[in-house]
């Protein structure tokens, strides 16, 4: 069998475009889940506080338990059924988002269990607050052992982005799709797009440690 790959250097450009589209949503999809999953990480934390509690394990419960396609698919096929029709690329966003926010939780919670309990203690006996000694002690610290399992989520986040092409995104799984839907050359289209999707992960991987040294050398963790 002869590898041609000359349909992949005609679609060169598509490809490029498909993967910044690939960036764009993971990215966007990232920021969502570190502000939700942080928010949920800590309620999970709230056990004096049932309905916090409650809501937070429920949404772990559904996102963790479900499979993260049947999630886009009801956000891009079941809210049209009640009035409500987003873009692709905010469906797209929004279910990786929030997929991915039930794992970052875990990884949240992880860490802040991790920090000596005594510190909460000592901030709160010089007359800090719950949410003050939470941001300004027990976090910084945590951000840290935050890192090793984030990157992984980050990861899984990139290669779960292919999913969203099943949403008509632009993204590089969809303009290689469309390569091979007139090239037929789907060994030479996918293998290409394999060397993308690890070239953006290994970049990920790279820079993840690049901020654990900084953060460690800055002395935020003993």
């Amino acid at each position: 069998m002869k590898l041609d790959f000359s349909p992949v250097f005609a679609g060169w450009t598509d490809l490029l475009h498909g993967a910044l589209v690939t960036v764009e949503v993971t990215a966007a999809a990232l920021l969502l889940s570190c502000a939700i999953g942080l928010l949920i990480g800590i309620g999970r934390l709230s056990r004096t506080r049932p309905i916090v509690y409650g809501f937070c394990t429920v949404y772990l419960t559904f996102f963790r338990g479900t499979p993260l396609l049947v999630q886009l698919f009801l956000l891009f096929f079941g809210l049209p059924q009640f009035g409500i029709t987003l873009p692709a690329f905010v469906c797209g966003m929004l279910g990786l988002g929030l997929y991915s926010a039930a794992y970052v939780s875990e990884v949240v919670r992880g860490a802040i269990h991790s920090v000596d309990r005594g510190q909460m203690e000592a901030a709160r006996s010089i007359g800090m607050s719950s949410a003050q000694a939470m941001r300004a002690i027990i976090l910084p610290q945590a951000v840290v052992r935050m890192i090793p399992p984030l990157g992984n989520e980050f990861i899984a986040l990139i290669k779960n982005s292919a999913l969203v092409s099943l949403l008509t995104i632009d993204d590089l799984m969809h303009e290689g799709e469309k390569i091979i839907s007139v090239s037929y050359r789907s060994l030479e289209v996918y293998l290409v797009i394999a060397l993308m999707y690890l070239c953006m992960t290994q970049a990920t991987t790279y820079l993840l440690h690049r901020a654990e040294r900084r953060l460690r050398a800055g002395g935020m963790v003993q």
